[in-house]
């Protein structure tokens, strides 16, 4: 079986579906060499994230192993995570590149 979509790090709680999936699809990733599944919720754009764990409101949304925003609300597994549901965080680079 080919994946769907891409798992960047093994610590990501959201996923990158290549070529956009319908309600109800089951999507395939890789989670190092396990084949890993998740059914959307809803309709999943082109290159967009999908949560393939339960995040709660305030909690981190991780992508490359990296906190990329907070949840403006909760976000159920299957979700479409996107503008509308993720806060920026403040972040402080001179630290982190220190």
């Amino acid at each position: 079986m080919k994946a769907d979509a891409i798992m960047l790090h093994a610590d990501d709680n959201v996923i990158t579906v290549v070529n956009g999936a319908a309600a109800g699809q089951e999507v395939h990733y890789f989670k190092g060499t396990e084949l890993c599944s998740v059914t959307t919720t809803e309709e999943i754009p082109p290159c967009h994230k999908i949560a393939i764990a339960p995040i709660a409101q305030g909690e981190h949304i991780i992508k490359y192993g990296e906190i990329i925003g907070g949840a403006q609300k909760d976000i159920v597994v299957g979700n479409w995570v996107s503008h509308l549901n993720i806060d920026s965080l403040p972040r402080d680079y001179s630290r982190e590149l220190g």
